[in-house]
This record gives C-alpha cells, sequence and structure tokens, in this order.
C-alpha cells in the first residue's frame, strides 16, 4: 500500500513552532517513527508553504497511491482550489490537522477541503498521522 502525506504551510516548522500547540518533534522526527510502525507502507512524504505546489503535488499523487493524508495548515480555512483539487482526483483523501481546529479562532471552524474529503481527523496531536494511515489500512 502507498500513503502520500502532504503537508502545507508552516509545518516545516514543528517542533519550533509554538511547542505548546503542535508538540516539540519536528515531522521528520516523526515521520520515521510512523515508518517503523507500518513497515508494510510505503509512506511517501511532501511539504510546501505554497498553495499552488499543493495542488501540483495532488494532482501528481491522485491518481496512482493508494491514500493522502493532507495536513494543508491555514489553506484548510482559504482554499477553493486545493478543495477543488482534492474533487479531481482519483485517489481518496484524509483531512488531518494537529490542533483542534473547532477550539482556535472562528475562521478556523470552516474547512473548504475537508467537505473534499472522506474524513477528517482534528485536536489529536501527531497521532491524527497513525489513525489516518489505520483507517487506509482498513478499507
Amino acid at each position: 500500500m502507498k500513503i502520500a502525506i502532504i503537508n502545507g504551510p508552516n509545518l516545516n516548522l514543528l517542533g519550533k513552532r509554538e511547542p505548546d500547540v503542535y508538540g516539540k518533534i519536528t515531522f521528520e522526527d516523526y515521520l520515521k517513527e510512523l515508518k517503523d510502525k507500518f513497515p508494510k507502507v510505503e509512506i511517501s512524504y511532501y511539504q510546501s508553504n505554497v498553495e499552488g505546489e499543493l495542488i501540483n503535488k495532488l494532482h501528481e499523487l491522485g491518481f496512482s497511491v493508494d491514500g493522502i493524508i493532507l495536513n494543508a495548515g491555514a489553506y484548510t480555512h482559504t482554499s477553493v482550489a486545493i478543495a477543488d483539487a482534492i474533487a479531481a482526483i482519483k485517489t481518496p483523501v484524509v483531512e488531518v490537522h494537529i490542533s483542534n481546529i473547532f477550539a482556535r479562532e472562528d475562521f478556523r471552524h470552516i474547512s473548504y477541503s475537508g467537505a473534499k474529503c472522506v474524513g477528517s481527523i482534528s485536536g489529536l496531536g501527531l497521532k491524527g498521522y497513525e489513525l489516518a494511515i489505520q483507517y487506509f489500512l482498513n478499507t
């Protein structure tokens, strides 16, 4: 099984950025843990702070992998274009957010991308990525 993880803006700063909200581990270190936990799953990873690059990656992977885990960061709440890209591809997408977007500012309660995903996981920290992988393994 091939699963792609796509992270959006500012997630390259995990471990440094607001550790009380996002934790103290880098995503690269967490990715090693995921790969060790799921050795039979081919997990690829991509991160960009640029909306168009995220769309291009969804288009590139959206017909060749078994599942995509997307944390679009703040683009979740603003990008109709990313939502349209999710709707245009064949591969199912699970939206993941490290923080609970519903416990934050009001504008974060809206998820344009989530409406196009098979499901959303929010507020469970990095564990949300593991749960998304489990979803794909069990469907």
